[in-house]
C-alpha cells in the first residue's frame, strides 16, 4: 500500500470536517423545528413531550440536550439526521401547520396517530420526498386531503382514518405508485371514488368505509390485481357492482354493505376463490344468488341480507364447505332449502328469516352439528329459526333428532307440520326453543325433561294433544314455559312444582282440568301466570300467596268455585288480575285492597255477592275495573277507576255513577233496571257533513287492532250513527280523501272490545282517562270518544303532517325537517314529558314514547299521542307492571325489573332524540358502543341534511 501524501490527507480531513459540520447543522435545524412545534402545542406540560428539552435561545451543536436522536419518539440514521417520528398516543393537542416539514429531508416514517391534532393537513407535507409511512389517524383533522400528498411517490402506507376530513379523494392519488396500504375510513369524504385508484398496482389493502362517498364503484378497481382486502361499505354508493371485481383473484375480503348498490350480483364474483368474507347486505341488490358462488370454497362468511334478492337458493351454494356464517334473511327468496346445505359442516350461523321459502326441511340438515344459531323466519311459510339447526317440515323428523348440539332454535310463526313427538330428540346443550304458531300435532315427548340446559320452551298455538309430560319437571333450569293454545288435556302435573327457576308459565287455551296442584306453591320466582280458558275447577290453593314476584295472573274462563282466597291480597306486586268467567261466590275479599300496584282488575261474570270493599278507593293505580254480571250491592267506591268501571248486571249497586241510582234513594230508573250507556262526548259546536271518498287509501294503522280514520267534525248527537253509516261499519273501501274544510278531526277506531279483550279495553280506557285530564300544547287533544260493543273510537285533533316516524322514513319530508325544526320537535316532546312527570298529580308515565307516537302539525310542532299504555304513578307504591312499549325504545332495566318510573320515559326520550338527530332509529349503536368511548356528534348526524350552522350547533349543544 502506498503512502498518502500530505495533500491527500488534508483533503480527506477537510471533507470529513465539512460533512460533520453539515450534518451537525442540519441536525440542529431538525431539533429547532421540533422544539418550536412543541411550543405551539396546547398541553405540552401534560403530553409525552415533557421529556423533550426546552427550546434554548441559542442551540449548541455540542449540547447533548439538543441532539434529537435521544428524544422520545425520535430515531435518526447514522449521520444523525431524523428518519422516524413516532408520537402515536402521545397526548398531543395542536396543529400540524406549525411543524416545518421541509426541515426533515430524510424523514421516512411519520406516525402522529391517536392524538388530538386539529386543523388542516398542510400542503407542505408533500415535501417529505423520502416518506414511506404516514399515519395521521384518530385525530380531529379537518378540511380536504391536500393534492400535494400525491408528491410522496415513495409512500407505501397512508392512514388518515377517524378524522373529520371532507371533500373528495384527490384524483392525483393515483400517482402514489408505491402505495400498498390506503386507509381513509370514518371521515366525511364525499364525491366519487376516483378511477385513478385503479393505477395503484401495488395496493393490497383499501379501506374507504364510513364516509359519504357517492357515485358508482369504478370498474378500474378491477385492475388492482394485488388487492387482498377491499372495504368500501357504509357510504352512499349507487349503481351496479362492476363485473371487473371478479379479476381480483387475490381478494380475501370484499365489503360493500350498507350502500344503495343495485342491480344483480355479477357471476364473476364466483371467480374469487381466495375470498374469505363477502358482505353485500343492506343494499338494493336484486336477481338471484349466482350459482357461481359455489366456487367460493374458501368463503367463511356470506352476508346478503336486507336486499331484494329473489328466485330459488341455488344448490351450488352447498359447495361452500368452509362457510360458518350464512345470512340471507329479509329478501324475497323462494322455494325450498337445498339439501346440499347439509354439506356445510362448518356452519355455525344460518339466517333465513323473512323470505318466502317453502317446502320441507331437508334431512341432510342433520349434518350441521356445529350450528349454534339458525333463523329461518320466512314471512309467509317459514319462520324464525334461531339456532342450532334447521328449517323443518315433514322430512325433518330425523334431521332435528340428530342435532344434539342445538343451543337455540326458533321455528315460530310457520306452517310446519308433523308429529312433534317424532321430530325432536335429546338436546343437552339446548337453552332456547320456540315452535309456536305452526301445525305440529301429536303428544309432547318426555325427552324434553332431559334438556338439562333448557331455559325457554315455547310450543304455543299448535295442534298438540295429550297430557303435559311429568318428566318436564326435570328441566330444572326452565324459566319460560308456554304451551298455550293447543289441545292439552288432563291435569297440570304436580312435577312442574320442581321448576323453581320458572318465571313465566302460560298454559292458557287448552283443555286442562281438575285442580291447580298444591306443589306449584314452590314456584316462588313466578312473575307471569296464565291458566285462562281451560277447565280447571275446585279451589285456588291458599299457597298462591307464595307467588310474591307475580305481576300478572289470569285464571279467567275456567270453572273455579267457592271463594276468592284472601291470600291473593299478599301478591303485592300484582298489576293485572283476571278472575272473570268462573263460578266464584261469596264476598270480594277486602285484602285485595293491599294490591297497590294493581292496574287491571276483572272479576266479572261470577256469582259474587256483598259489597265492594270501601278500601278499594285507595287503589290509586287502578285503571280498568270490571265487576259486571255478579250480584253485588251497596255503594260504588268513590274513585275515578270505579266511576268508570264496568258495573252492569249488578242490580243492587248505587252511587254517583252514570246509570246507577244515588245511594239512599229508592226511585227506580225509567227502564226499571240499570242501562248500558253509549258514551258520546264531543264538545264541538255546529254540525257538518261527514266527508268520505270511495277507493282512496288514507287509512293508516297505528297499532295492532286499531285503525286511524280522518273525518270532519260533526254534532255529537249524530256522531255515532253518521260515522257508522258513512263508512259502512268502517269498511276498508271507505276512507277519507282530500278535504277542503277546516274542522277536520282524526278518529282512532278500536276493534270490537268484547269482554274477552281485556288489553284492548284497558288501552281504550287508559287513553280516555289520561287525555281527558291533561292539557298541554305538546300533547294531542282529545275532542271526544264513543264506547260501544261493536265500534269504539276516540276523536282527536287532526295533525296534518302525521307521525315523526313516517316523516323521517321519507327522504323528501326528512329533508324538509331541517335542524331548527328537529330541535323544536325535541324541545316540544321534552316539555310534554316534564308536564306529565312533574305537573300532573299523580304523575303520568307514557310508557310508549316512540317516533310513531309523535305527531306533527302544519307548523312542525310536536304532539305526544297514544296513551293506551300510560300509567299513573303511585308515590306510595313500587309501581310494578307488565312490560309495555315499542321494542328499541324500552328502558333495559324495565325488561327484568318491571318497575315503572319516570326514568322509563326519559330513556325512550333519549333514543327518540338520537333518532331525530340520526334520521333513523339508532338500533344497537348505543348498546354495542365500547365503554369510555366518546360519541362525536358528526358521526350520528342525518346525512340527508347539510351540516348545521354554528348557531344551530350552539342550540343543540349548549355550553
Amino acid at each position: 500500500m502506498g503512502k498518502l501524501d500530505l495533500k491527500n490527507v488534508i483533503s480527506i480531513l477537510l471533507l470529513i470536517l465539512h460533512y460533520t459540520v453539515f450534518v451537525a447543522s442540519h441536525s440542529t435545524e431538525e431539533a429547532f423545528a421540533l422544539l418550536k412545534w412543541r411550543t405551539s402545542l396546547e398541553n405540552t406540560l401534560h403530553s409525552n413531550l415533557s421529556s423533550w428539552p426546552v427550546l434554548p435561545e441559542n442551540l449548541s451543536n455540542s449540547s447533548p440536550s439538543t441532539r434529537p436522536c435521544n428524544w422520545l419518539g425520535i430515531s435518526c440514521n447514522r449521520a444523525g439526521s431524523i428518519v422516524q417520528i413516532n408520537l402515536t398516543n402521545a397526548d398531543l393537542k395542536g396543529k400540524l401547520q406549525e411543524l416545518s416539514f421541509p426541515s426533515f429531508p430524510n424523514l421516512a416514517y411519520l406516525d402522529f396517530s391517536v392524538n388530538e391534532l386539529y386543523g388542516i393537513i398542510p400542503p407542505e407535507i408533500g415535501q417529505l420526498s423520502k416518506l414511506i409511512y404516514l399515519d395521521l389517524s384518530t385525530n380531529r383533522l379537518s378540511g380536504t386531503i391536500p393534492r400535494e400528498i400525491s408528491l410522496l411517490t415513495n409512500l407505501q402506507t397512508l392512514h388518515i382514518v377517524e378524522n373529520q376530513l371532507n371533500g373528495a379523494i384527490p384524483e392525483a392519488i393515483g400517482h402514489l405508485n408505491s402505495l400498498s396500504d390506503l386507509a381513509l375510513y370514518t371521515n366525511q369524504l364525499e364525491g366519487p371514488i376516483p378511477a385513478s385508484i385503479g393505477k395503484l398496482s401495488n395496493l393490497s389493502d383499501l379501506y374507504l368505509y364510513e364516509n359519504k362517498l357517492s357515485g358508482s364503484i369504478p370498474p378500474e378497481i378491477g385492475n388492482l390485481s394485488n388487492l387482498v382486502v377491499l372495504y368500501i361499505d357504509t357510504n352512499n354508493l349507487i349503481g351496479p357492482i362492476p363485473a371487473t371485481l371478479g379479476n381480483l383473484t387475490n381478494l380475501k375480503v370484499l365489503s360493500l354493505f350498507n350502500n344503495q348498490i343495485s342491480g344483480s350480483i355479477p357471476r364473476e364474483i364466483g371467480n374469487l376463490q381466495n375470498l374469505n368474507n363477502l358482505s353485500l347486505h343492506t343494499n338494493q341488490l336484486s336477481g338471484s344468488i349466482p350459482e357461481s358462488f359455489g366456487g367460493l370454497t374458501s368463503l367463511t362468511q356470506l352476508h346478503l341480507h336486507l336486499n331484494n334478492l329473489s328466485s330459488h337458493i341455488s344448490p351450488e351454494l352447498g359447495n361452500m364447505t368452509s362457510l360458518d356464517d350464512l345470512e340471507v334473511s329479509q329478501n324475497k327468496l323462494n322455494g325450498p332449502i337445498p339439501p346440499s346445505f347439509g354439506n356445510l359442516r362448518k356452519l355455525q350461523f344460518l339466517y333465513l328469516r323473512e323470505n318466502k321459502l317453502s317446502g320441507s326441511i331437508p334431512q341432510e340438515i342433520s349434518n350441521l352439528t356445529n350450528l349454534s344459531v339458525l333463523e329461518a323466519f320466512v314471512q309467509v311459510n317459514l319462520s324464525k329459526l334461531n339456532c342450532q339447526q334447521q328449517p323443518f317440515e315433514r322430512s325433518y323428523s330425523k334431521s332435528l333428532r340428530n342435532c344434539t348440539s342445538f343451543v337455540r332454535l326458533r321455528l315460530d310463526g310457520n306452517q310446519f307440520t308433523g308429529n312433534i313427538s317424532e321430530v325432536f330428540g335429546d338436546y343437552p346443550s339446548l337453552d332456547f326453543i320456540d315452535l309456536s304458531g305452526n301445525k305440529f300435532h301429536g303428544e309432547l315427548s318426555s325427552n324434553w325433561g332431559r334438556c338439562c340446559q333448557l331455559a325457554t320452551l315455547k310450543i304455543a298455538d299448535n295442534n298438540i294433544s295429550g297430557r303435559i309430560p311429568p318428566e318436564l319437571g326435570n328441566a330444572a333450569r326452565l324459566q319460560t314455559l308456554d304451551l298455550s293454545s293447543n289441545g292439552l288435556e288432563e291435569t297440570i302435573p304436580k312435577e312442574l312444582g320442581n321448576l323453581t327457576s320458572l318465571s313465566k308459565l302460560i298454559l292458557s287455551n287448552n283443555k286442562l282440568s281438575e285442580a291447580i296442584p298444591i306443589e306449584m306453591g314452590s314456584l316462588t320466582n313466578l312473575e307471569y301466570l296464565d291458566l285462562s280458558r281451560n277447565r280447571i275447577n275446585l279451589l285456588i290453593p291458599a299457597n298462591v300467596k307464595n307467588f310474591q314476584k307475580l305481576h300478572f295472573l289470569n285464571l279467567s274462563n275456567n270453572q273455579f268455585s267457592e271463594k276468592i282466597p284472601a291470600e291473593m291480597g299478599m301478591l303485592v306486586h300484582l298489576s293485572q288480575l283476571d278472575l272473570s268467567y268462573n263460578h266464584f261466590s261469596g264476598d270480594i275479599p277486602a285484602e285485595l285492597s293491599n294490591l297497590q300496584d294493581i292496574e287491571l282488575l276483572n272479576i266479572s261474570h261470577n256469582n259474587l255477592t256483598g259489597k265492594i270493599p270501601a278500601s278499594f278507593e285507595q287503589l290509586r293505580g287502578l285503571q280498568y275495573v270490571d265487576l259486571s254480571n255478579n250480584e253485588l250491592v251497596g255503594p260504588v267506591p268513590n274513585s275515578k277507576a270505579f266511576q268508570e268501571a264496568e258495573l252492569e248486571g249488578n242490580m243492587g249497586l248505587c252511587g254517583n255513577v252514570t246509570g246507577l241510582l244515588l245511594c239512599g234513594t229508592s226511585k227506580e230508573h225509567k227502564s226499571g233496571k240499570p242501562i248500558n250507556i253509549l258514551n258520546i262526548v264531543l264538545p264541538v259546536v255546529g254540525a257538518a257533513s261527514l266527508l268520505y271518498q270511495e277507493g282512496s287509501s288514507n287509512k293508516g294503522s297505528d297499532t295492532d287492532g286499531e285503525e286511524l280514520v280522518i273525518i270532519s267534525v260533526i254534532d255529537g248527537k249524530t256522531m255515532y250513527e253518521e260515522i257508522i253509516q258513512a263508512t259502512n261499519n268502517f269498511d276498508d273501501m271507505y276512507c277519507i280523501g282530500k278535504v277542503e274544510q277546516e274542522n277536520i278531526v282524526a278518529v282512532k277506531k278500536f276493534h270490537s272490545l268484547d269482554l274477552g279483550d281485556i288489553l284492548g279495553q284497558k288501552g281504550f280506557q287508559n287513553e280516555i282517562r289520561a287525555l281527558t285530564e291533561i292539557r298541554h300544547r305538546n300533547i294531542v287533544k282529545l275532542h271526544g270518544f264513543c264506547s260501544h260493543p261493536l265500534h269504539s273510537f276516540l276523536v282527536f285533533e287532526f295533525l296534518q303532517r302525521g307521525s315523526l316516524a313516517k316523516i323521517l322514513q321519507n327522504n323528501e319530508t326528512a329533508r324538509e325537517l331541517d335542524w331548527d325544526k328537529r330541535l323544536n320537535v325535541i324541545q316540544g316532546v321534552s316539555r310534554a314529558l316534564y308536564y306529565l312527570h312533574h305537573e300532573c298529580t299523580p304523575p303520568i308515565v307514557h310508557r310508549d314514547l316512540s317516533a310513531n307516537n309523535i305527531l306533527l302539525d302544519s307548523d312542525y310542532e310536536a304532539h305526544v299521542s297514544d296513551f293506551g299504555t300510560a300509567k299513573l304513578l303511585n308515590r306510595d307504591s313500587t309501581n310494578w307492571t307488565s312490560l309495555a312499549g315499542t321494542y328499541g325504545y324500552i328502558a333495559p332495566e324495565l325488561a327484568y325489573t318491571n318497575k315503572i318510573t319516570e326514568k322509563c320515559d326519559v330513556y325512550s326520550f333519549g333514543v327518540l332524540a338520537l333518532e331525530v338527530i340520526k334520521g333513523s332509529h339508532p338500533g344497537n349503536m348505543l348498546s354495542s358502543m365500547p365503554e369510555n368511548v366518546k360519541m362525536v356528534l358528526k358521526d350520528v348526524l342525518d346525512q340527508r341534511l347539510s351540516a348545521p350552522f354554528p348557531g344551530v350547533k350552539r342550540n343543540w349543544c349548549p355550553s
